[in-house]
């Protein structure tokens, strides 16, 4: 390398554009002619050459040129000194292969380096493709804030203060509230439904929305359970929607997401925030509803709630949206009915691809994530 440029620094004949320009020209051939000399079989070497602490051309340049240099002409060799790094490091970082390229070009013959394409997540595919059955019905996407307060996460949905189903929600308070009225206290939202409110109170129905994101509670992670978690909530609001209206949405949801010979069959349950409440069962998947283990032998699989949307909600919505100013009775429970319902991604996800534990889609595992590739 030593026969390619010379180790002596010439001192400058002057500080002046048009001489600092010819300098560093030199400077950068010579950085070429090295890195073609050796940068790729020998990177250490180069580095040596022109980065070395003791005896390098960068630390020779500095001291013969930089050290010495007029105030005025401090800028502008510092900026050229920065480029001519930059250019060195610039071959110290770039690949093997591009070094070598310098020295005999570029061999076509070889193999090329392989990428490969990331791949969305299973939870993420599984929430685009439940969004997207609802998309094709006409519902829109809304989306909201994971901290949330007390009055839009529980007191609007009719869980007022010391209601029991609070227990069951098993909540993450945000620390340093106490000072505050009840209602705007902040908590990680325990599920999506506070966006509904909020959707209601900010417009006027006719509402159809779908409800994507992510939730969290105080749960003990095992294999069924997770402390963040993503759900999916629907809400349609307009004149004369009755159960039938919702028996028929999730009938046809459920068909485009698990098939067309899937059933469905609803049980009475409790929700504070509808009335009537449901929960919804699909037939199994796996054995056609004839009975195995996966649907504990009763040939149905319970996958989501829902009902129809409490007058106590949209007292709580009209409440509200008479304090901004929209006192219009736009959600008199007289003139509109709605209803609601809510699934978890993780169990549907689980559901589709056989996953038997939820830990395994945040584990990280690349093993488990190139299933789905």
């Amino acid at each position: 390398m030593q026969d390619v440029i010379s180790q002596v620094i010439p001192h400058l004949s002057g500080y002046d554009e048009p001489t600092l320009d010819t300098a560093f020209s030199v400077l950068a051939e010579e950085v070429s002619a090295s890195a073609a000399a050796s940068a790729a079989n020998d990177p250490e070497a180069f580095r040596l050459l022109w980065l070395g602490r003791k005896q390098g051309r960068l630390k020779s340049i500095s001291e013969t040129w930089l050290k010495d240099a007029p105030p005025e002409a401090r800028k502008p060799l510092g900026m050229r000194f920065n480029q001519l790094k930059q250019q060195i490091e610039a071959v110290l970082d770039a690949p093997v292969a591009a070094k070598a390229a310098v020295v005999q070009g570029i061999d076509v013959s070889l193999p090329g380096t392989a990428h490969k394409p990331g791949i969305p997540h299973p939870l993420l595919t599984t929430l685009d493709a439940i969004v997207t059955v609802f998309h094709h019905l006409g519902y829109s996407t809304r989306l909201g804030p994971q901290v949330e307060s007390d009055f839009y996460n529980f007191e609007a949905l009719n869980f007022p203060p010391n209601h029991p189903a609070r227990d069951t929600q098993d909540t993450l308070q945000i620390a340093g509230q106490e000072s505050k009225p009840g209602r705007d206290r902040l908590l990680m939202r325990t599920h999506t439904s506070p966006v509904q409110i909020r959707t209601m109170v900010a417009e006027q129905p006719p509402l159809r929305i779908v409800i994507p994101g992510k939730v969290h509670r105080n749960d003990a992670a095992d294999a069924t359970h997770s402390p963040i978690f993503h759900q999916i909530e629907g809400l349609c609001v307009d004149t004369n929607i009755t159960f039938s209206d919702l028996k028929g949405t999730l009938d046809h949801a459920m068909r485009a997401l698990f098939g067309s010979s899937v059933k469905t069959r609803f049980f009475p349950s409790f929700f504070p925030f509808t009335e009537p409440s449901a929960d919804v069962q699909i037939s199994c998947i796996f054995c056609g509803g004839s009975g195995c283990r996966k649907c504990k032998h009763s040939g149905w699989i319970e996958l989501l709630g829902c009902g129809m949307v409490d007058p106590a909600v949209f007292d709580a919505v009209t409440g509200e949206r008479r304090k901004l100013g929209r006192d219009d009775g736009a959600y008199d429970p007289a003139k509109v009915s709605g209803f609601a319902f809510g699934m978890g991604v993780e169990r549907f996800a689980m559901i589709l691809h056989g996953v038997s534990d939820i830990g395994q889609f945040y584990s990280g595992d690349m093993r488990f994530l190139e299933q789905f590739s």
